[in-house]
């Protein structure tokens, strides 16, 4: 007769710790999404309520990972407002939001010298502003 084998004596521990370590790691997920949905969330509020300050203000990633992927923007001077997605800004992920403004033009309204400069109204899960449907003036009789 043999003596039991490491893994018959240690393999249901084992089993059992990997198994709360995956569950652990889910569980990490989760709550870093709830803290980035959580942050996205307030400084959101706090753009759309209070008008600022933007700094200190959630990075790209944060947004993208709680649900806030998209950046509502009003021009200051024609106040044209639109959405802009934060998945397809050129930007290291690890960008505050805050930092978006200062590159962010109007296209409206600009001039050959001088484009104006947008506000940041809030973060949004899905897009709030339609873009501009353009019809040929042919089309609409």
């Amino acid at each position: 007769m043999g003596t039991k084998s490491r893994e018959v004596i240690w393999g249901g521990r084992v089993g059992a710790a990997k198994a709360n370590a995956e569950h652990a790691r889910e569980r990490a997920k989760e709550a870093v999404r709830a803290a980035d949905r959580a942050e996205a969330h307030a400084w959101s509020l706090r753009m759309e309520g209070l008008g600022g300050p933007a700094q200190p203000s959630p990075t790209i990633a944060q947004c993208l990972n709680g649900g806030y992927g998209w950046l509502q923007v009003k021009c200051r001077r024609c106040e044209t407002e639109a959405s802009i997605p934060l998945e397809y800004v050129r930007r290291p992920r690890h960008t505050p939001i805050w930092k978006l403004e200062a590159a962010l033009k109007c296209r409206s309204c600009r001039t050959s010298r001088y484009s104006p400069p947008v506000q940041m109204i809030k973060l949004t899960e899905a897009r709030e502003i339609v873009p501009y449907v353009w019809v040929h003036p042919d089309d609409e009789r």
